[in-house]
């Protein structure tokens, strides 16, 4: 009997409650081949276990491996993805979100697992999901070893979903990034973000669809595009342009800019007693933050507590690294450029600030 059905006395099942066991099967042979694409040497086994295996002596090369985990979901975006119907991108969204948080410590991304939690599996649309964290993976150098499809109607909308995840990586231990390395004098890196990435889209939206009236299909001159085709670019992963740099030069520290903005994520990695001075007028944010801005009347300081103004990513290097960091990076196609300088923190009570007016 299809698990669609209930028995001919007309009892409760499963189906009958919401829940299609045969579509999430369904949906399970639809990912395999895009979780293959994503597979290391050190991984055992496919996907369909209970557990994802990876092959722990191949950290026997490490002299005193530390093991660095994160998890996160991509927030209020996914409302994006819904509403286009496009669900093959907010995958990057998430492994950037966790693996870049990783890769700040110095660690390499190992393996990660996802959990999707849907109103009603629709095959196709939560493979796409899949192949989005598996692209994702192949980009931050990780394998995806496993995951959960969860079913929740009566919870969600037939249509509603919502994507976690969780990573880990390593990182020699003598090599490990952080405040402990920063010394007056090293220099801030910025790495150019790909747009929004992945936080303040509850802010994007209240300003830009119940503020301004503007819809997903609205043409926007000054971005070249639709809103909705904006909204959704996917978050840029930085994962193995960092590990690059920690091998061509002396690297301190990485902050990766998420929610709190660029100060608050980079003061995380000042120690007590310096500070970094972030200088506006080394970049102009692009157009989506000015849209929010003026869409909003949303004060600068607001802003820049809330989104990446163009910034997605910065390295605290010392200063003689400079050139070969910045040709390291321009090598990989990723724009960044020097943004600041690290500092005795003196009468200041901050870790880190934004100096100057933004580039025009």
């Amino acid at each position: 009997m299809s698990s669609q059905a209930t028995s001919a006395a007309g009892g409760a099942s499963y189906a009958s409650a919401g829940v299609d066991i045969e579509a999430g099967d369904r949906a399970v042979e639809l990912m395999k081949e895009w979780v293959k694409k994503t597979r290391r040497p050190e991984v055992l086994g496919g996907i369909g276990g209970f557990a994802g295996l990876f092959d722990a002596s191949a950290l026997k090369r490490y002299e005193r491996p530390l093991l660095a985990s994160a998890t996160d979901g991509v927030g209020t975006k996914v409302d994006i993805a819904r509403r286009l119907g496009v669900y093959d991108t907010i995958g990057h969204d998430l492994v950037a979100m966790v693996m870049d948080d990783i890769v700040v410590c110095g660690a390499e991304p190992l393996f990660m697992t996802d959990y999707i939690c849907v109103g009603k599996v629709h095959p196709e649309r939560v493979a796409a999901i899949v192949k989005g964290i598996a692209e994702g993976c192949v980009l931050a150098g990780c394998a995806l070893v496993g995951g959960e499809t969860a079913e929740h109607p009566g919870l969600l909308g037939e249509d509603d979903f919502d994507v976690a995840g969780a990573g880990t990586g390593v990182v020699e231990a003598d090599r490990l990034l952080g405040p402990d390395r920063i010394r007056s004098g090293d220099a801030v890196i910025a790495m150019a973000s790909s747009g929004l990435h992945s936080n303040g889209y509850s802010l994007v939206r209240h300003v830009l669809f119940d503020r301004a009236g503007m819809t997903l299909e609205t043409r926007v001159e000054e971005l070249g595009r639709t809103l909705g085709e904006e909204l959704l670019e996917p978050t840029r992963i930085y994962s193995l342009d960092c590990l690059a740099l920690t091998r061509t030069t002396e690297v301190h520290a990485f902050s990766h800019i998420t929610g709190g903005g660029l100060a608050a994520n980079l003061a995380r990695v000042i120690p007590d007693g310096l500070h970094a001075a972030v200088d506006r007028s080394t970049w102009a944010p692009g157009a989506v933050f000015d849209l929010v801005g003026a869409a909003g009347r949303v004060e600068r300081l607001e802003l820049e507590k809330t989104l990446n103004m163009g910034v997605g990513m910065m390295a605290v290097v010392p200063a003689d690294s400079v050139d070969a960091a910045l040709t390291t990076l321009a090598d990989r196609g990723l724009d960044a450029w020097v943004a600041g300088e690290i500092t005795e923190r003196g009468e200041r009570t901050d870790g880190a600030e934004l100096t100057g007016d933004y580039a025009s």
